[in-house]
C-alpha cells in the first residue's frame, strides 16, 4: 500500500484542550478513506490537520514521505489538496456557475453536472439562495471537477436523501485520487466495492480502531 499523505504523531491543541493526543492517521493514494466517530472525537480536527488549517503543536504531516508540516492551507492547495468544510464551503454572493468555475476554469462541469444533474437549472441561481442539500451538492462538485492528488470532505453527505448521498459516495470512489473523508458514522453499503474502504475511528482524540470497512463491521 503506498501512502499518500499522513499524521504522525499529530497533536492539536486549542487554548487549554488538546483535541489530538499523537495521532497516526495513513491515508493510501488513489483510495477512499473515511474518519468516523461522534462529535468531539477529533475527526474534523484530524481533517483540518492534514488540510493545514490548524497548527501542529506536535508531530507531522508527511506527503510522499516529504514533510509539509509547515506549509499553510493555500500552499498545500497549489501542491494539488482540495478541502471541502462542513460549513461555508461554497461562495454565497456567486453562481452557481461562477462557484463551478472556481474549480473548473475551463468551464467544463459535466462531470460535476453528470453527478448531480439536480445543479443543471440552478446554473445562474446564486449560490447563497439554495437549499442546504443543494449547497453540500455544490461543494462537492468542486473536489469532482478538482485535479487534486488529495481530497479532503467535512461530512459530503450532510442534508442530501439516502439515494443523493449514496451517489455523492459512488462518485467519490471513481475518483483517481487519495479521498478523506469524515462522518459521525461509516456511511451504508461502503464495503461493497471491489477497492477496499479504510476506515479510522476516533474517541477522544485518539484513533480506536483502525482497518477496513469489513474489520469494522465485524467488530
Amino acid at each position: 500500500m503506498t501512502l499518500e499523505i499522513e499524521l504522525r504523531g499529530a497533536r492539536v491543541r486549542y487554548g487549554p484542550l488538546e483535541a489530538l493526543h499523537g495521532v497516526r492517521l495513513p491515508v493510501p493514494a488513489g483510495a477512499l478513506t473515511v474518519l468516523i466517530g461522534r462529535n468531539g472525537s477529533g475527526r474534523t480536527t484530524a481533517l483540518r490537520a492534514l488540510a493545514g488549517t490548524v497548527p501542529l503543536c506536535a508531530g507531522r504531516v508527511l506527503w510522499r514521505g516529504a514533510d509539509v508540516t509547515g506549509l499553510h492551507a493555500h500552499e498545500r492547495a497549489r501542491r494539488g489538496m482540495c478541502f471541502v468544510p462542513d460549513l461555508r464551503a461554497v461562495y454565497d454572493t456567486l453562481t452557481v456557475a461562477e462557484n463551478l468555475g472556481l474549480a473548473a476554469p475551463d468551464g467544463d462541469f459535466a462531470r460535476a453536472l453528470d453527478g448531480y444533474p439536480a445543479l443543471r437549472p440552478l446554473l445562474a441561481r446564486r449560490a447563497g439562495t439554495l437549499s442546504g442539500g443543494e449547497q453540500r451538492m455544490l461543494a462537492v462538485s468542486r473536489a469532482l471537477l478538482s485535479p487534486a492528488r488529495v481530497l479532503l470532505l467535512d461530512e459530503p453527505a450532510q442534508g442530501l436523501s439516502p439515494a443523493v448521498a449514496a451517489r455523492t459516495y459512488e462518485l467519490l470512489r471513481a475518483l483517481d485520487a487519495a479521498v478523506v473523508v469524515a462522518e459521525q458514522r461509516l456511511p451504508p453499503g461502503l464495503g461493497n466495492g471491489r477497492t477496499p474502504v479504510l476506515v479510522h475511528e476516533l474517541r477522544r482524540g485518539s484513533v480506536a480502531f483502525s482497518g477496513e470497512s469489513a474489520e469494522l463491521a465485524a467488530e
